[in-house]
């Protein structure tokens, strides 16, 4: 594989990173609204302890935690495109790119302190937890292999 077919492998994760951002956006918001609970500040407190970054008021906690929202989730599709670049595609990619992207949220939020370990989670959360993820993955996986098809067949 040639560099440039590397960089654009990647590119496509990152763009499939976006679908599967906003799919497990309105999965969690609808999961939220039902069971009338808040949005999970875990994540963006992680990067802000990592970057140094204290937002001041909660208007900018709300921003900060939006980008750093899209942010991961498209950064991870990354990750989806590395798995495609190593041969593992459609099924068996979006099984590894689930077991890195939630397999990295279960180590790092509690590492940082900005979650408890998993054993304490309790099972529904776990099971809440790892759907989200597995939407995410999912809609990444499927938005990988449409715009890798659509990009094969059109002779790029």
């Amino acid at each position: 594989m040639r560099i440039g077919d590397v960089a654009g492998t990647i590119g496509k994760g990152l763009a499939a990173g976006i679908v599967g951002t906003a799919a497990m956006t309105v999965s969690s918001t609808l999961e939220a609204k039902l069971r009338k609970r808040e949005a999970s500040s875990a994540p963006s407190d992680a990067a802000g302890k990592v970057l140094g970054v204290q937002p001041r008021d909660e208007e900018g906690k709300a921003r900060f935690s939006t980008a750093v929202h899209w942010a991961f989730g498209t950064g991870w599709g990354a990750a989806r495109g590395a798995w495609a670049v190593l041969g593992v595609r459609r099924g068996p990619g979006t099984v590894a790119h689930f077991a890195t992207v939630w397999g990295n949220e279960l180590i790092s939020l509690p590492k940082l302190g900005v979650a408890p370990p998993v054993k304490e989670w309790g099972s529904k959360e776990l099971a809440i937890d790892a759907f989200h993820h597995a939407v995410y993955a999912v809609a990444t996986g499927l938005a990988f292999e449409f715009l890798d098809r659509h990009s094969n067949s059109s002779g790029h």
